[in-house]
């Protein structure tokens, strides 16, 4: 079904798309490149969030930065948006061409261009599956941590937009912390690199680092310089439950000041793993009395050190009022186990209509975090279903229409989420650790900014692009 929000109001008055413009874009890209169908633009008007359609008036599928700079610069003469698209699995709407007018697909930049083995490096096209990057240098010895849970369909311009994290974060970090340099197209079509290929630089401002992150709004990323890692030689997998999900988010920072540093620290609640199970045909015992569990991973060169470390986390994790840890004995149980955890918003998902919320706040925080999220919940006559990142305090909320109302979820749940992402800031964190703010999540940065930082941000936006053509009405 094809939706435009209503309460969109544009500043920019765009020009629409016509037969001018396409047989412009048919002479540098070539017929095949060039989409106009309804069934091509409605399959790029939607991404994983919930139910919106908003496809371009023309698909655009360039395949080199050249084609990029013509397309932006022909767009930025004849005030035409522009909408980068990866390949739309985001949660934000950060990829939905809201405006209608040009959808970027970046999907023929799909090249793993150099691994440089002697300095740790990899040159990647935007286009490039994630997993199919993180197993290319793990066949060189390398590491590339950031490992969101699309990371089988996602692709590296989409974690780049939205700095994205996944399990490793907790230890390794997000996508900005691996980025070195950008080759990137700015919205009038100037060509640039932002950083150089080394790891200090302290030669202006950091360019780089401001674009990751930016959802698409400042930039068409084209080309990306990481800095890779050596590749861990063992990892250790243990599924922790808890009869209290209080006491498992307890635990969480507790591990730490125990000084320990999992790889990967998952928190999923007693729903979660019932519907994830059910959804792939798991075979993972959840007794009655189990309210939620963590899943932990230690990684490192000595087994010896990860098979202490593990006893002091057990001994945490009892002290804590654990259940019986479950330790993954072998490959395929670690395969299982991870499955669980990536699939369990795809289960959700199928299990019911739903908003996710992509909180954040300090670790220790947590369990006031998911107290707030029940009690919240109840006022509003809404369920959830949390899971998420515990390591590094990202909880994912899913809050589940079941019996609400129509008129409740189009209009009460708004004051629920507003009085989340209260609770959020007040306890030191933010409304979005991964996910990006796009178009679903703009209404709210009133509660993590004031009005001044604010406009210092569309004060950068445009210088970037004078205009406004390039992934417009995101964000702000």
């Amino acid at each position: 079904m094809e939706r435009t929000p209503t309460d969109i109001k544009s500043p920019v008055s765009f020009k629409p798309i016509d037969q001018e413009d396409i047989m412009f874009f048919v002479s540098i890209l070539g017929k095949e490149a060039v989409l106009t169908d309804q069934e091509s633009r409605q399959s790029y008007g939607s991404d994983e969030t919930e139910d919106l359609n908003l496809p371009p008036e023309v698909v655009l599928i360039p395949r080199t930065t050249e084609q990029v700079s013509e397309i932006m610069g022909y767009c930025h003469e004849h005030l035409i948006a522009v909408t980068p698209i990866g390949a739309l699995t985001g949660l934000s709407g950060g990829a939905l061409s809201i405006m209608g007018g040009v959808g970027l697909s970046m999907r023929r930049f799909n090249r793993i261009i150099e691994i440089d083995e002697a300095n740790l490096q990899a040159t990647v096209e935007p286009g490039v599956i994630t997993q199919v990057f993180q197993e290319a240098v793990l066949e060189k010895g390398l590491f590339y941590p950031p490992d969101p849970a699309s990371r089988g369909s996602c692709t590296i311009g989409g974690n780049l937009a939205e700095s994205s994290g996944g399990p490793k974060a907790v230890k390794y970090g997000v996508t900005r912390d691996y980025i070195i340099n950008l080759e990137v197209v700015l919205a009038d079509g100037t060509k640039m690199w932002t950083g150089a290929n080394v790891l200090k630089n302290a030669t202006g401002y950091d360019l780089t680092r401001l674009i990751v992150g930016s959802e698409g709004t400042l930039a068409v990323i084209t080309k990306a310089v990481f800095r890779l890692i050596p590749r861990m030689k063992f990892d250790l997998l243990m599924l922790v439950p808890f009869q209290d999900a209080k006491k498992a988010c307890e635990a969480v920072s507790a591990t730490f000041r125990a000084g320990i540093t999992p790889s990967s620290m998952e928190f999923m609640e007693r729903d979660a793993l019932l519907w994830v199970n059910e959804f792939i045909g798991g075979d993972v015992a959840i007794p009655d009395e189990i309210q939620a569990h963590l899943l932990i991973e230690v990684d490192g060169n000595y087994e010896e050190t990860l098979f202490k470390d593990c006893e002091i986390i057990a001994e945490v994790m009892e002290a804590h009022g654990s259940g019986e840890i479950l330790f993954a004995s072998s490959a395929s149980e670690k395969d299982k186990l991870w499955l669980m955890r990536r699939k369990v918003a795809e289960a959700v998902k199928a299990n019911s209509i739903y908003k996710e919320e992509d909180t954040v706040v300090p670790r220790f925080k947590l369990p006031e975090l998911l107290d707030g999220v029940k009690r919240i919940g109840a006022a509003y006559g809404f369920k959830s279903v949390c899971y998420g990142h515990a390591g590094d305090g990202n909880l994912h909320v899913n809050i589940i229409k079941g019996q609400m109302s129509d008129e409740d979820w189009n209009n009460k749940l708004t004051q629920g989420i507003r009085e989340l992402f209260r609770l959020v800031v007040d306890l030191g964190g933010t409304i979005s650790g991964e996910h990006g703010i796009g178009l679903v999540q703009k209404d709210y940065m009133d509660i993590a900014f004031k009005e001044n930082e604010l406009e210092l941000m569309r004060s950068i936006k445009r210088v970037f692009d004078t205009k406004g053509i390039l992934n417009p009405m995101k964000i702000f």
